[in-house]
């Protein structure tokens, strides 16, 4: 994430950058072992968000949450009235849809309205789960710049205190403080950006799956409405 800013906080020369015979340049592996420990941190939730945000938009696809060829499979046994196969093979293949299925079907024979409950109540749980799936990114997002604020607590601690034991400071001296404080600051938002839009993208996303995806069960058990009413 950090490579969005590298050109312009890499500078080898022109009016703002003094001639140094050592290699002053900002690469990568420099602006991460000048950040020191808090910056280390922050890279590794850098790489834990990524991993997070991977595996949630995989994961909550809409052909995970409801398998086509799982749903194409429950319509035809119930076509065919066969729901104690239905129910074993919700069983067997666990996803939002099927578990949402197996609740109902485990009430079938009963009112409609016990039918429709267990659906309701089954579809609530697992939408909390999945909405928990996706809060860790939420969480990231928000350490991510509180480490970064820590960092830069830590960077002008650092300088004051050279300022308190040094009788004439230079700006070199109190420049090293700074740097790692606006650095981790730098970082941690780096991480936090695309983070909360990640977890508003997939959260949306999310919301939209399940709608379809509990559209398509109260079709299926739409039939026990009308041989209720009958």
């Amino acid at each position: 994430m950090l490579f969005a800013a590298l050109p312009l906080l890499a500078q080898e020369g022109g009016e703002a950058a003094p001639a140094a015979a050592e290699d002053t340049s900002l690469s990568l592996w420099n602006l991460i072992v000048l950040s020191g420990f808090i910056g280390w941190v922050i890279i590794f939730l850098s790489i834990v968000t990524l991993a997070v945000i991977i595996e949630n938009y995989v994961t909550l696809a809409r052909e995970k949450l409801a398998p086509p060829e799982i749903v194409d499979e429950i319509q035809s046994l119930f076509e065919e009235g066969q729901f104690q196969e239905a129910m074993e093979l919700c069983e067997n293949e666990p996803s939002f849809f099927t578990k949402v299925c197996a609740a109902g079907i485990a009430k079938i024979g009963q009112p409609f309205e016990v039918i429709q409950t267990a659906l309701q109540e089954m579809g609530d749980e697992e939408s909390i789960r999945l909405n928990q799936k996706i809060g860790w990114i939420s969480v990231l997002a928000a350490v991510s710049p509180m480490l970064g604020l820590f960092g830069t607590v830590q960077g002008m601690i650092a300088s004051f205190h050279v300022i308190a034991n040094t009788a004439n400071p230079t700006p070199a001296q109190l420049a090293s403080g700074i740097y790692v404080a606006l650095l981790t600051t730098f970082e941690g938002l780096m991480v936090a950006i695309p983070a909360t839009a990640a977890f508003a993208y997939l959260r949306n996303r999310l919301v939209r799956n399940i709608i379809e995806v509990v559209a398509i069960v109260e079709d299926l058990f739409e039939r026990f409405r009308s041989t209720h009413n009958q």
